[in-house]
């Protein structure tokens, strides 16, 4: 994990969140959850004032959110676009969809473009088998998508 320095305004948000939860070590994910709206990641340090707030090891925030592949510990893009590996997907040419967006973005998976707009990662299923493959921008779900159509699919968010 790499290491940020948090300023104080963001230890009083992530203090005011552990506390709106009861400061409970069960509601760990719920705290997690919120905490990443607020600041888009959850980074080292993020994990670790998560801990001392908690009054739980580290290697348990470390745990969850190493576990679950919603969390993310790398800044996203503006525009996070996550293609679906599942099996349905995978068969029906996710990788295509994937190699046409590293092109014509130019980063690779777990990548931010350089002016932030997007990021590219990859998820195991996410659930809808029947649109396959699948592609998400933000929380706005393409399916059926071939790669010629992911360039128009982009520019409808080039806008925004």
């Amino acid at each position: 994990m790499s290491t940020i320095t948090l300023k104080d305004c963001q230890r009083d948000k992530i203090r005011e969140i552990c506390t709106a939860f009861g400061n409970r070590p069960g509601e760990l994910i719920s705290i997690l959850h919120k905490i990443q709206d607020e600041m888009g990641y959850l980074p080292e340090e993020v994990q670790r004032e998560v801990g001392r707030n908690l009054r739980i090891p580290v290697s348990r925030v470390y745990g969850v959110v190493s576990f679950y592949s919603f969390f993310s510990m790398t800044p996203k893009g503006r525009h996070p676009i996550s293609v679906c590996m599942g099996t349905a997907c995978y068969v029906r040419g996710a990788e295509k969809l994937v190699d046409e967006i590293k092109e014509r973005l130019n980063i690779s998976v777990g990548g931010v473009t350089p002016d932030g707009r997007y990021s590219l990662d990859c998820l195991r299923c996410v659930g809808a088998c029947g649109l396959a493959p699948v592609m998400l921008v933000g929380e706005k779900v393409f399916g059926r998508i071939e790669p010629g159509q992911v360039g128009a699919i982009l520019d409808g968010f080039d806008r925004t």
